[in-house]
C-alpha cells in the first residue's frame, strides 16, 4: 500500500508539473533551452538562471544515477557467474565509466543516433515488460517456490499490503526519495525543445501521455509482484517441508516450505525484500528482464546526457552568470553542445565513482522538486498577474492545483532530506541574488515584470485614498530632532531639456529624490507637431538609458509645443499619476538671459508664475559654470549612443567633506527652504558638511529672531539673523554704492525712460514691450532692489567657501514687476558666487512636522 502511495505521491506531483509544463509551453514560441527557457521567460531571468542551471547540474547527476543502476546489474550478473574485475565497488566504476563513455559517443553523434537508441530501448523495455507479465501466470517450478515465488496468492498480497520496514534506513521518506527520481523523466521531452517540430503540441501530448502509462506501469509492477512473492525466502530446495509442520513460521508454511531459520537470522538471500533480482526470477524468460532493465537504465541516462547539455548552452547563450559563456558555443547545423556535452560527461563521471546508487539518489531529488517547484510556481504566478500575454492554448491546468504543487514539492524536498534541502534553497537564492544585482538587459515578458505593473497600479490607485496631511509623508526621525524633521516628499518636475544636457542639474535633484520620492525629467521639443513627434519616439528610449546609467532613479518624459512656455504648462498640469504627482518646479537659471530675445526672457518669468499658479513649489538653480553642456556635445547624436556617452562628472557626485551648507530662510514659505538642504545632508556624499541656517528679520528684532533660530529643534547649526539691506556694508565686501551702480547698469538697457509718466503713457510706450522697465517700476521697487544687493554681500560674506548656498527665491508681483527686472533681482542676488545656489519658494504648503506639533 506504501509503495501505491509512494508511486501515486510522486505521480501527483509530476502530473501537475506536467499540466504546467503544457500550459507554459503553449503560451507562446518555445525555442531550445527545455525547461530554463520555460522558467525563465516566464519568471524572469532572476529565478529561471538559477533554477537553470541547478537543474542543468540535477541532468548530470542523473546520468551517474541512472548508470549506476546499469553498472549494479552487470555487477550483480557477473557475481553470479563468479566473474570479478577487480572488487565489486570498483567493478562498479569501471563499467559505470565504460558506459557513460559509449553513451557519449551515441550523444555526440546526433540527435539522429539518440532517437534511434531511445526506440531501441523502448522496444526492448516493452518486450521486457510483457515477459514479466507473462512469467506471473506461469505456474511456478520448485526452483523458483525455493526462491519465494508462489504464483498470484490473495494472501500474499495481503501480507505485502502492509509494510515491515527492514534495517537502520528502511522508511517511508527514504524509499521515496529513491523511487522519485524514476519519475523525472517527465521533462525529457521538454528539455529538447529545439529539436522538436512543434513543441508546442508535442511537449503537453508526450509528457502527459508518458506519465500516465509509466504511472500504470509502476502500479501494475508492484501489485503483480506483490502477489506472488513472499518477502523471504532461503532459495534452497531442501527447505521443503509438508504443509502444516510444525515449527514452521511464516507464510510459505502454507505453501509446504520453511524460511524460518534464515527469516529470523535476517539472512534470507531471496524473497521479495532481499533480491532485488525478483523480477528477472519470476518472468518467462530471466535474461529479457535484464535487458529491460539494460535498456530503463541506458535510455534515462542518455536523456539526460543530452538534456544537461542543451538546458546549459541556452542557460551560457544568455550571459547572466560570469565564466560560463565558453559552454554556450554550438556545432554544426543543430547547433550542438559539445563543450556541454564534456562537461556533462566530467561531472557524470565524478558521481559514478561514488558507486552507490543509495547515496546519489537523494542529492538529485532535492534539485529535480526544487525546478518542479518552481514550475509550477511559473504557472500560478502568470496566472494571478492576469497579463493580457497570458493565453496558454492548453486550458486542463489550474492556477490553486499548480500553487499546490509548487508547495508540496517544497514540502516534499524538506521531508526527506532537510539539510540538501536547505542547500539546494541556499543555492538558488546566491543565484537568485546575484542576478538581482547584475540586472542583465533583457527583455523577455515575463511574469515577474507583469506583476511589477500590477503592484505599481495598485498602489499608485491606492494612495487615492490617502488623505493629504503632512504626517502621511513622514521620513522617519533624527536622534538631534525627534520634533522638526522634513516631513512632505519632494516630487520633483525638473525642466532638463534632454537630461544629458544639464547633467548637473539631474544630480542635483536625483541626489535627494533617490530612494525617497519623485523625479521626473521633462522636455519641451519646440515645433510642429509631424516634425518633432518621430523625434520623441526616437530619443524616449535613449535618454531613459542615459539615466539609469548615471544611476538617477527618475522618469523621461517630453511634450510637443509651439513655445516653451504652453510646453511646461502641459507638463505642470499632466505629468505624474494620481497622489505621484509632482509638487516642486526645478529649473535651471537663464545665464544668457541679457542677450536672448525680449519673448523668451518673458516666457522664462512666466514659467515661474505659472508654476505658482498651480500650486507648486519653485527651485531654481545656477552654478557659475553654468547648466548646459549641449555646446560641448554633439546636439544631435544618435539615441541609442545617448546611454554610452562620456560621463560629465559634476560637484554633486563629488564628496564634499567638511564644507558647510549655507541655508538663508528669508520668508516662511512652509519650509522648503530647509527641507531640501536637510535631505542633501542625508546623503553619504553630503554627510560630512554642516548645515547652518540664517534667518532674515527686521533690524529691532534681531536678537528675537536669533533665540527662535536657536532654540527651534531642527538639526542644523544656528548661524546669525541676516541684517536689514539699509544696514552697513560688511568689511571686506564692496562698497554699497558701487554695487547699486553695477545694478542701474543691469537694468539700463531695459528701461523705458519714461520721465514718471502717467500710466497711460508708460503703457502705450511700452505696448507689445511688457518686459520694459518704467521710471516708477525702479522707484517703487528699490527697496527690494537694494535687498537684493545687501544680500548678494552678506553671501560673499558669509558662504564664499560654502559648499552649497539655499536661499529663498524673491517673488515678483505679476503685472508689476517687469521680467527684466525680475531677472535683475535674482542675477544680483547670486552674481560672483562660487558654490552653486539654490533658490526656493514654497507653496505655502507646511513640509516639516514642525508646522503640526
Amino acid at each position: 500500500a506504501l509503495t501505491w502511495l509512494i508511486i501515486l505521491m510522486s505521480v501527483t506531483v509530476t502530473t501537475i508539473t506536467g499540466l504546467s509544463i503544457s500550459a507554459i509551453s503553449t503560451n507562446g514560441k518555445v525555442k531550445s533551452g527545455g525547461t530554463y527557457f520555460l522558467i525563465s521567460r516566464s519568471l524572469g531571468p532572476e529565478l529561471g538562471g538559477s533554477i537553470g542551471l541547478i537543474f542543468a547540474f540535477a541532468n548530470a547527476v542523473a546520468v551517474a544515477m541512472h548508470t549506476v543502476g546499469f553498472a549494479e546489474t552487470v555487477r550483480d550478473l557477473l557475481q553470479e557467474h563468479n566473474s570479478v574485475i577487480v572488487d565489486p565497488t570498483n567493478d562498479i566504476r569501471i563499467i559505470g565509466v565504460v558506459t557513460v563513455t559509449v553513451l557519449l559517443g551515441i550523444s555526440l553523434a546526433g540527435m539522429e543516433w539518440e532517437a534511434k537508441a531511445q526506440i531501441l530501448f523502448f522496444v526492448v523495455i516493452l518486450v521486457s515488460f510483457i515477459n514479466y507479465l507473462v512469467g506471473t501466470v506461469i505456474p511456478a517450478t520448485a526452483e523458483k517456490q525455493a526462491k519465494g515465488f508462489f504464483s498470484y496468492r490473495a494472501d500474499i498480497f495481503a501480507q505485502n499490503f502492509v509494510p515491515s520496514w527492514r534495517g537502520p534506513e528502511g522508511s517511508f521518506f527514504g524509499l521515496f526519495s529513491i523511487f522519485f527520481p524514476s519519475a523525472t523523466g517527465i521533462l525529457a521531452g521538454a528539455n529538447i525543445s529545439g529539436d522538436l517540430k512543434d513543441p508546442a503540441v508535442a511537449i503537453p501530448k508526450g509528457t502527459l501521455m508518458a506519465i500516465f502509462w509509466t504511472t500504470m506501469s509502476y502500479l501494475v509492477l508492484s501489485a503483480t509482484i506483490g502477489a506472488c512473492v513472499v518477502r523471504d525466502a532461503s532459495g534452497s530446495l531442501n527447505d521443503s517441508v509438508a504443509v502444516g509442520s510444525p515449527g514452521c513460521e511464516g507464510l510459505a508454511c502454507g505453501f509446504g516450505w520453511n524460511f524460518t531459520a534464515c527469516a529470523q537470522r535476517q539472512s534470507c538471500r531471496y524473497g521479495l525484500s532481499n533480491y532485488y533480482q525478483s523480477m528477472s526470477m519470476v518472468s518467462g524468460f530471466g535474461p529479457l528482464i535484464t535487458a529491460g532493465i539494460f535498456g530503463a537504465t541506458l535510455s534515462s541516462a542518455l536523456a539526460c546526457l543530452v538534456s544537461a547539455p542543451k538546458v546549459f548552452q541556452c542557460l551560457c547563450r544568455d550571459q547572466l552568470y560570469p565564466l560560463i559563456g565558453f559552454f554556450g558555443k554550438g556545432y554544426g547545423r543543430n547547433s550542438e553542445p559539445i563543450r556541454g556535452y564534456m562537461l556533462t560527461y566530467v561531472i557524470a563521471i565524478g558521481f559514478i565513482l561514488i558507486a552507490e546508487l543509495n547515496a546519489i539518489a537523494p542529492i538529485i531529488s532535492n534539485f529535480f522538486l526544487c525546478s518542479y517547484a518552481l514550475i509550477n510556481f511559473s504557472c500560478f504566478h502568470a496566472s494571478i498577474t492576469n497579463s493580457p500575454g497570458w493565453r496558454p492554448s492548453f486550458r486542463y491546468y489550474s492556477k490553486w492545483a499548480a500553487l499546490f504543487g509548487a508547495a508540496i514539492s517544497v514540502v516534499i524536498m524538506f521531508l526527506l532530506t532537510w539539510w540538501a534541502a536547505l542547500i539546494a534553497f541556499g543555492i538558488v537564492i546566491f543565484l537568485l541574488g546575484y542576478v538581482l544585482y547584475k540586472k542583465p538587459d533583457v527583455n523577455w515578458g515575463s511574469s515577474m515584470q507583469a506583476s511589477s505593473y500590477n503592484m505599481a497600479l495598485n498602489y499608485s490607485v491606492g494612495l487615492n485614498e490617502v488623505d493629504e496631511h503632512i504626517k502621511n509623508y513622514r521620513q522617519g526621525r533624527h536622534a538631534f530632532a525627534p520634533f522638526a524633521l522634513p516631513a512632505r516628499r519632494p516630487q520633483c518636475l525638473v525642466l532638463t531639456g534632454p537630461p544629458n544636457f544639464r547633467p548637473a542639474l539631474v544630480d542635483f535633484v536625483g541626489t535627494f529624490t533617490k530612494n525617497l520620492s519623485l523625479m521626473l525629467c521633462g522636455n519641451v521639443l519646440i515645433g510642429p507637431r509631424k516634425q518633432k513627434m518621430p523625434e520623441s519616439r526616437l530619443t524616449a528610449d535613449g535618454h531613459s538609458k542615459w539615466l539609469t546609467k548615471r544611476k538617477i532613479k527618475a522618469f523621461y518624459t517630453d511634450v510637443v509645443a509651439e513655445d516653451l512656455r504652453s510646453g511646461v504648462q502641459m507638463l505642470i498640469q499632466a505629468a505624474g499619476l494620481g497622489k505621484m504627482r509632482p509638487n516642486i518646479l526645478v529649473l535651471g537659471y537663464k545665464k544668457n538671459w541679457r542677450t536672448v530675445s525680449p519673448q523668451s526672457l518673458e516666457d522664462y518669468v512666466g514659467i515661474l508664475h505659472d508654476a505658482f499658479d498651480f500650486k507648486y513649489s519653485v527651485c531654481l538653480m545656477r552654478m557659475k559654470e553654468g547648466l548646459n553642456v549641449s555646446h560641448v556635445m554633439q546636439a544631435h547624436a544618435d539615441p541609442a549612443t545617448l546611454a554610452s556617452e562620456q560621463q560629465a562628472s559634476t560637484v554633486f557626485q563629488s564628496e564634499q567633506g567638511k564644507k558647510t551648507i549655507d541655508i538663508y530662510w528669508l520668508f516662511d514659505d512652509g519650509g522648503l527652504t530647509l527641507l531640501i538642504p536637510y535631505l542633501l545632508g542625508r546623503k553619504k556624499r553630503w554627510g560630512k558638511c554642516k548645515i547652518r541656517v540664517f534667518v532674515g528679520g527686521q533690524i529691532n528684532r534681531m536678537d528675537e529672531e536669533r533665540k527662535a533660530a536657536v532654540t527651534a529643534p531642527l538639526p542644523f547649526s544656528p548661524a546669525p539673523s541676516t541684517p536689514e539691506p539699509t544696514r552697513a556694508p560688511f568689511p571686506g565686501t564692496v562698497c554699497l554704492s558701487c554695487s547699486i551702480k553695477r545694478f542701474d547698469d543691469l537694468i539700463a538697457p531695459f528701461r523705458l525712460n519714461d520721465g514718471f509718466k502717467d500710466e497711460a503713457t508708460v503703457n502705450e510706450m511700452r505696448q507689445g514691450c511688457p518686459w520694459k522697465i518704467s521710471d516708477e517700476e525702479v522707484d517703487k521697487n528699490r527697496a527690494k532692489s537694494l535687498r537684493q544687493v545687501r544680500l548678494n554681500e552678506i553671501l560673499l560674506d558669509y558662504s564664499r567657501d560654502a559648499a552649497l548656498i539655499a536661499i529663498t527665491l524673491p517673488i515678483g508681483r505679476k503685472g508689476r514687476c517687469p521680467s527684466s527686472l525680475y531677472m535683475a533681482w535674482l542675477e544680483t542676488l547670486s552674481q560672483d558666487l562660487r558654490p552653486p545656489v539654490i533658490l526656493t519658494r514654497g507653496n505655502q504648503e507646511n513640509v516639516l512636522t514642525f508646522y503640526c506639533q
